[in-house]
């Protein structure tokens, strides 16, 4: 199976503390939201970032699968 790249926002902008508690995704704020961009190697790990965003009561407000383009 190939990694798939998720995308998952979630309500405030994350300060550097925060930030620093995904030091494993490309983090983006934008205007009250926060964007994590990480490439998983399956479902389980999706649900395990999913766990780690819950647990800090953080309020996700969208997950998407992003299509990245084919690698050469």
């Amino acid at each position: 199976m190939r990694p798939q790249t998720y995308e998952i926002t979630f309500l405030g902008q994350a300060g550097t503390t925060l930030r620093a508690e995904f030091d494993d995704c490309e983090v983006t704020i934008g205007p009250g939201t926060t964007t994590l961009l990480a490439e998983l190697p399956d479902r389980g790990a999706l649900s395990g970032l999913m766990d780690r965003i819950s647990s800090l009561g953080l309020d996700v407000i969208g997950v998407s699968l992003v299509a990245r383009s084919p690698r050469r």
